[in-house]
């Protein structure tokens, strides 16, 4: 397994969102505005990413 890094951070509010997206959002463990997190570089993981990557702003690999 590899240890690749994602830094993830939420820079536009969830407000007015889908509930889904809210919760992908949450999932991702980001809990407000300009919050970073630094997350395993999984499939899964850039799954998420992607279907909310107009919330957020991503680092790394």
């Amino acid at each position: 397994m590899s240890d690749n890094k994602i830094k993830v951070t939420l820079i536009k509010s969830v407000i007015g969102t889908k509930q889904s997206h809210r919760a992908t959002v949450r999932g991702l463990g980001l809990r407000r505005l300009n919050h970073s997190v630094e997350l395993a570089d999984t499939p899964r993981i850039r799954g998420m990413i992607t279907k909310v990557s107009y919330l957020l702003k991503c680092e790394g690999q």
